[in-house]
């Protein structure tokens, strides 16, 4: 997956209980800690682990000016692709967990009949403390920004931070419960175990005995998702746009049901497929999954249509619409090609099933939609960039046999988001995702410029000496904005796949290129019907996104790169360092928190791949990098020999990327994974050290984002303000009647059947 994000860190607030009250007593009081016992201390963190704390950051997504800067009929376009955006966005509560659509529908049904204080004067009459009416507010706010109840940064679950009994006591203290009590206890009886439980399966997404996933039924393990991704191969079926439901037939053999998203969901040929059988089990594609929800995105696409600016734009959402209807993933595709030629835009979008980072199998989409407003001062930067692109991609230390034949020019623009769905906001993105359009037709690059500074508003760096924190807090921001142009652009925008035709012809000439790793011939490829996604399935999104960190890091050592954002001379020498170092302190304070010890497992792509190159410059470069135990069991110190990254740091890299790239162009899955083990495996003492890193962990900001109201022909844009109580009022805003409740509801009903070991679990 092609994203950049910012990592943000966790913190933890005032505890209620006994049990979280001895945990605070023990960070409050931390010089008089037993530094003998911290497996004990973590111990007793656990739990805390899964709370989202009362001093939860909100912050603001601010894209007012940009808006008001917009016509009347540019407004009336974002409008319209901002329902589509939040309507289709509902989705990811379906793609999260099987309880995720009824916690929503309970909580918004709360929120929604009464004004919040209303609500808080009624539960404090109930016994219920101010501080677990802010905890419930906060749990709901977090619900709606992650689209579900586990994280979209890291899939892990996090839990209300007040008790069973204060939760039920807020509910049935609402207005919507004296309106309905029948069905409010309902939804309460159906979410509650779910909400709450911290069973070891259900801590983390994942699939089989690793975690919770809706996009196979409960009963599948590896063997058979991978037996479904064989079958789809021979069948030439990419998966972003499905889901598997696995069944048994009456001559006791499994049937897969491959489920493809879409409006309609009769039969159609050329789309859906009757029952065939394939190595010991049947298989059938069928459509109309989360039909209702994409009707509403479908007819918000339509309307925009009237107000868009030229005939790539209206293609553009036709297409996408076609796409939503049927449950075509070609038609997505060709809307793909509109959005690309569409170049400098005054209102961005993409919508769709785009990212496959949660899918356990690295294939299958999530839905997101974002609209967003060009910012010309910083777009100016990027297409400098892009105007030395070809100049600067020759810099790579991987040659010109593994890079593409030519170099396909991309827009890139800086974008004020408007309105962004999914299960969190990125701040950067590299698009479309599909092989053969990025390889061949190009790609666009996008920088979310208001969301970098909004993220690292009053975040907290531990492990650095007082002078690498004063330099990281000047020019985090700069190192990332040049950190994200060189990853978007010349990390997910280089580099070839080799591959040989559907004709038996190749796309490189097989008797000169030879192997940079080996000096051999090449030796596998990709063939028909294989893209990057199927061929790396579960390591395919860490695996590129360090190779883009690497490119980021290897190019900012170029002084023409950092002239053409503006810095020069010292100033510069900064800002590579500040790049290089906040890399590699998200690395080691913070990507670990990603890591599942219980399944041995990682959760984050950008967390692995973080951790992977730091791990590289820990163990290959001779101290350059280092980082030691400081106060055993409690806190470490990261430091970096600046005056050695134009020569070590260059070439341990470099060295690096060769390696990346040549796997990649390959395709020689097995090689990834070995190299990837090496330096992401957790040994000591990082096993330990990971505990550290737990006793420091922050939350991430929560964005709250703004609305758009249209009458008429006019668009009024709503601002909130940034705590739990504007996260709430903007999605009750948003959402103003239990219409979508009911289509979730529905929805989960419908597919509970496929999910009974799960709810077996939370009982």
């Amino acid at each position: 997956m092609f994203r950049s994000i910012v990592n943000l860190c966790r913190c933890r607030r005032d505890c209620a209980n006994s049990y979280l009250n001895k945990y605070k007593r023990y960070c409050t009081k931390a010089p008089k800690l037993n530094t003998n016992e911290p497996v004990k201390l973590i111990n007793a963190m656990d739990r805390s682990h899964f709370l989202l704390p009362n001093n939860q950051r909100f912050v603001e997504l601010d894209s007012s000016q940009a808006f008001e800067n917009l016509t009347k009929q540019e407004k009336l376009y974002a409008h319209y692709l901002s329902q589509a955006a939040w309507n289709g966005g509902l989705i990811v509560l379906m793609q999260t967990s099987p309880e995720s659509p009824k916690i929503f529908s309970l909580l918004h049904r709360v929120f929604l009949e009464e004004p919040l204080e209303n609500l808080k004067q009624s539960a404090l009459k109930a016994g219920v403390s101010e501080d677990d009416f802010q905890a419930f507010l906060v749990y709901a706010g977090g619900v709606f920004a992650n689209s579900g109840n586990y994280k979209g940064f890291g899939d892990t679950k996090f839990i209300p931070n007040l008790s069973k009994e204060s939760f039920e006591a807020v509910v049935k203290a609402s207005k919507a419960f004296e309106n309905d009590s029948t069905h409010i206890t309902k939804l309460l009886q159906k979410t509650q175990n779910a909400i709450y439980s911290i069973a070891p399966r259900l801590t983390s997404l994942g699939l089989a005995e690793k975690g919770v996933t809706t996009y196979f039924s409960s009963n599948c393990t590896e063997e058979d998702s991978n037996l479904v991704n064989d079958w789809m191969k021979t069948k030439l079926i990419e998966a972003y746009i499905c889901r598997t439901f696995k069944t048994v037939a009456e001559d006791g053999l499994p049937i897969y049901t491959i489920h493809l998203a879409s409006v309609e969901s009769s039969p159609k040929a050329g789309l859906t497929m009757e029952k065939e059988k394939y190595k010991n089990a049947y298989f059938q594609v069928t459509r109309g999954d989360y039909s209702p929800l994409l009707k509403l995105a479908s007819e918000n696409l339509t309307k925009a249509v009237d107000f868009a600016a030229n005939e790539n734009e209206k293609n553009m959402l036709r297409h996408y619409v076609n796409s939503f209807n049927e449950g075509d993933l070609n038609e997505h595709k060709e809307g793909s090609r509109f959005w690309i030629r569409d170049k400098g835009p005054i209102i961005e979008t993409y919508q769709g099933f785009i990212e496959t980072y949660r899918d356990p199998s690295g294939q299958r989409g999530e839905f997101e939609g974002f609209v967003a407003m060009v910012n010309k001062e910083m777009s100016k930067k990027f297409g400098d960039l892009v105007d030395g692109a070809e100049r600067f991609i020759k810099l790579l230390p991987w040659g010109q046999d593994l890079e593409k034949d030519t170099f396909l020019r991309p827009d890139f623009t800086s974008l004020d988001v408007l309105t962004f769905s999914g299960s969190g906001i990125p701040a950067g993105i590299n698009i479309p995702n599909y092989d053969e359009i990025r390889q061949n037709e190009g790609f666009k690059n996008v920088s979310l410029g208001n969301v970098i500074p909004a993220a690292y508003k009053e975040s907290v760096i531990p492990f650095l000496s007082d002078g690498d924190k004063q330099l990281l807090e000047k020019y985090r921001v700069a190192a990332f904005e040049v950190q994200v142009g060189l990853h978007e652009l010349l990390g997910h925008g280089s580099g070839k796949l080799l591959r040989q035709n559907a004709d038996g012809t190749f796309n490189f000439d097989k008797e000169k290129v030879k192997n940079p790793l080996t000096g051999k011939d090449i030796e596998s490829w990709y063939t028909e019907g294989e893209t990057y996604d199927s061929k790396f399935t579960t390591l395919g999104s860490a695996f590129e996104e360090c190779r883009a960190e690497a490119v980021g890091l290897y190019l900012s050592l170029d002084q023409e790169i950092l002239k053409i954002f503006g810095y020069e001379g010292q100033e510069a020498e900064d800002v590579t360092y500040v790049n290089w170092l906040s890399l590699l302190w998200n690395g080691a304070a913070k990507a670990t928190e990603m890591f599942q010890p219980t399944t041995d497992t990682w959760l984050q792509a950008h967390a692995r791949a973080r951790f992977v190159i730091m791990r590289l410059l820990e163990v290959e470069g001779e101290g350059l990098l280092t980082v030691t135990e400081t106060e055993p069991g409690r806190n470490l110190l990261l430091t970096l020999q600046k005056d050695r990254l134009r020569t070590d740091g260059k070439k341990i890299i470099g060295d690096f990327l060769v390696k990346l790239q040549t796997i990649k162009a390959t395709g020689d899955f097995s090689a990834g994974e070995q190299l990837f083990q090496k330096y992401s495996r957790l040994e000591a003492p990082w096993n330990r050290w990971r505990d550290i890193v737990l006793l420091h962990k922050q939350p991430r900001n929560i964005f709250v984002q703004p609305n758009t109201v249209a009458k008429g022909e006019d668009v009024k844009l709503t601002r909130y303000p940034a705590t739990a109580e504007g996260m709430v009022t903007s999605w009750v805003q948003r959402f103003p009647t239990t219409k979508v409740d009911d289509i979730l509801e529905r929805l989960a009903e419908e597919d509970s059947q496929y999910f009974s070991e799960i709810e077996k679990i939370a009982a």
